[in-house]
């Protein structure tokens, strides 16, 4: 009996010790991984100064897989130092890689700011950029060679705007003749299209009088157009300066409508505008005054001919008349819509909306019952008034280990998850892209889970924006709770779903993410802003860099929310409206029409882009409420009628239920043709 016994011990004894073994190896690899990237940042930051110092990590980082990065880094610091072979020799080493495609485009320049033309010929590869493109044309005139139009000119000549590297080609092409007058006429009036008043300036100069006054006309309407209407009443009337004049009095409308329409009745009398220019100057009107809610908005929509329709006259007829909550007006503006254009959500939830008041209930609730079925704001809402429960069909994770496996072992998204692990988030997203460009959605979804699971939550946003894939709520909706959104918005009393909804609405996640207007981090916040809600609420204030720590912006963030919601009786609709438009311009919306219902309201607010971004941020809200509890607080209770005060939700307040009404296509296993794409296989794709 104890004979027997004896090798169970010494079995369960190897056991244990393979197993401590293996905790052993696991652990020794976790330090030596973020011993490595320890490493790699203290190297980063002294490549980044440039010269050899960066090499004293070279033990520790040889095998890691972003040490070309460093070489990289140093050359590009020292780059007015550095010769040709220097650099040939690192992408020699390195051809593939995402530095090296870096550096040879910044050594180019370097080279063509040398004017060392051989050397730049030596290096270049076309299709790179403009700017390159240029410079190797001034390579070759460097040499004595001639321009050929066809060849060399004829594709940039096509873009409305080049860069100043082309400056000199252009001017050589001039002297070699080759700019004739009708291809400059071309590419000023494709200039004029796309509102390139510098480019048609330049180009006007090598116009024979009086033709090069016309293209200054093009340009003027452009810069100024108010100037440029107050002209036009003395101009010829001739083909150019019809579509000067056309270009400035649209430029105007969408700044000052009422002086541009006395002017339009003007200018018309004067100018022989084509057919397509009077379209286009009553359509820009029309829509301008019908944002302006004036008077006569409604009837200047519906005069407009079938030719100056657009999608965007028709809306703005049916927003005219939910303003006035002119119930039959919305009925025919929207059986005014193409059939597409009717089926969208916004328009069968108003439709239905319309019947409704108009006494037909049944109709009503049919199509409330069928929009119910979409997993959107509209839809929301009418799984509100057709007392159903949310329908909210999340995808279930794939599970494929060995797929998962393969993608790890990968190169390029190696790069990626490191370079994100060391904080370079923009590098990591062009690895990212580079690696997975032309791989098959589950394939992208694998690598979602993959960076999800690292904390890299952007990537679903831009990944599974498409499709089925969209389905895939817990990595399109992640909850992070090391930065801290549920606890500071309940102490700045604020709903935890409403912080959510605003900060995926405004980065997606992206903790770097900085706008043109300066607005940065998680929830986009400008830096005097961010000042001022630190010294109002007590808390320390390091520098605008500081909201890129996202602890830091979620908590200046769900404050600056606070504040916001406190002017507007606490509701986050309209407190959204206010974050994204400002203040201001939501008050004047409100002295104007703030008897509306809210999704009236929403519906007639001026800017398509606040429209949108407050149905978003109600869409995120609701289902981060539902990623929170379980279930969901209903999207009537969020949109409280301007002037009630919100309720903050609680524990107790009651929530709806959610269910799926129709199950989500499951995503097939990659087959043998639809495998990773390989490093030898990837092509560049530019980051989103």
């Amino acid at each position: 009996m104890f004979a027997k016994a004896a090798p169970r011990r010494h079995s369960l004894t190897v056991l244990i010790a393979c197993c401590s073994l293996l905790v052993s190896l696991g652990a020794r690899a976790a330090t030596s991984i973020d011993t490595q990237r320890a490493a790699f940042r203290q190297a980063w930051a002294a490549a980044q100064q440039g010269g050899d110092g960066w090499h004293a990590w070279d033990a520790q980082l040889r095998s890691y897989p972003l040490y070309p990065y460093l070489p990289a880094a140093a050359l590009e610091h020292d780059i007015q130092q550095i010769d040709l072979p220097t650099v040939q020799a690192y992408l020699a080493q390195y051809p593939d890689l995402i530095p090296a495609q870096d550096l040879r485009r910044d050594f180019l320049l370097e080279l063509a700011r040398r004017q060392d033309w051989n050397g730049f010929l030596a290096l270049y590869q076309p299709g790179t950029n403009d700017t390159l493109a240029c410079d190797a044309l001034q390579a070759r005139l460097a040499n004595g060679a001639a321009l050929d139009f066809d060849r060399d000119l004829a594709v940039l000549w096509a873009k409305p705007e080049l860069p100043g590297a082309c400056t000199p080609v252009l001017q050589a092409a001039q002297e070699q003749g080759l700019l004739t007058t009708p291809r400059l006429w071309s590419r000023i009036e494709r200039a004029a299209d796309a509102g390139k008043g510098g480019t048609i300036s330049v180009l006007a100069a090598w116009l024979p009088a009086p033709q090069n006054q016309e293209a200054q006309w093009l340009a003027q309407a452009l810069r100024d157009p108010q100037s440029a209407v107050a002209a036009a009443a003395n101009w010829p009337d001739t083909a150019h300066a019809r579509l000067a004049a056309s270009l400035a009095l649209q430029s105007m409308a969408r700044r000052d409508t009422d002086n541009a329409d006395a002017a339009w009745q003007q200018l018309q009398t004067h100018l022989s505008f084509s057919a397509s220019q009077r379209d286009a100057i009553r359509r820009t009107l029309a829509i301008f005054h019908a944002s302006d809610y004036d008077p006569d908005a409604l009837q200047q929509l519906l005069a407009l001919p079938a030719s100056a329709q657009t999608a965007t006259t028709r809306e703005w007829r049916v927003r005219v008349a939910l303003a006035a909550q002119d119930w039959p007006g919305v009925l025919a503006g929207i059986a005014a819509m193409p059939t597409d254009q009717q089926q969208g959500d916004e328009w069968r939830w108003f439709r239905a909306r319309a019947l409704a008041a108009t006494g037909h209930a049944e109709q009503a609730q049919a199509i409330y019952a069928d929009l119910a079925k979409q997993t959107t704001f509209f839809g929301y809402l009418a799984a509100d008034q057709a007392n159903q429960p949310y329908a909210i069909c999340p995808q279930a994770p794939i599970d494929d280990p060995q797929q998962e496996q393969a993608l790890l072992e990968q190169p390029g998204l190696q790069r990626a998850f490191e370079l994100f692990a060391v904080g370079l988030q923009k590098l990591a997203r062009r690895e990212w892209a580079r690696a997975l460009d032309g791989s098959d959605e589950r394939t992208q979804v694998l690598a979602v889970e993959l960076a999800d699971a690292r904390g890299w939550y952007d990537r679903a946003a831009f990944t599974l924006n498409h499709g089925e894939a969209m389905h895939y709520y817990t990595l399109r909706l992640p909850l992070d709770s090391q930065i801290g959104v549920v606890e500071q918005a309940k102490q700045s009393g604020i709903d935890p779903a409403w912080a959510y909804g605003i900060l995926r609405s405004e980065s997606a996640w992206m903790s770097d993410a900085r706008s043109g207007a300066d607005a940065r981090g998680l929830m986009q916040l400008v830096p005097s802003s961010a000042a001022a809600v630190a010294r109002s609420n007590g808390m320390a204030w390091t520098g605008g860099d500081s909201l890129y720590d996202p602890a830091t912006n979620v908590a200046l963030g769900t404050r600056y929310l606070s504040q916001l919601a406190e002017r507007y009786n606490g509701a986050p609709w309209l407190a959204s409206a206010a974050y994204n438009a400002g203040p201001s311009r939501l008050n004047q919306w409100l002295s104007a029409r703030g008897s509306l219902a809210p999704d009236l309201f929403i519906a007639t607010m001026p800017f398509k882009e606040t429209r949108e971004y407050v149905a978003r941020v109600m869409d995120y809200s609701l289902m981060y409420d539902w990623r929170l509890h379980g279930n969901a607080l209903s999207i009537a209770t969020r949109l409280t009628p301007i002037g009630q005060l919100y309720a903050l939700p609680n524990s107790m307040t009651p929530r709806k239920a959610v269910d799926c009404a129709v199950t989500a296509t499951p995503i097939a296993p990659a087959s043998s043709a639809t495998a990773p794409a390989t490093a030898a296989s990837v092509v560049t794709r530019t980051s989103q």
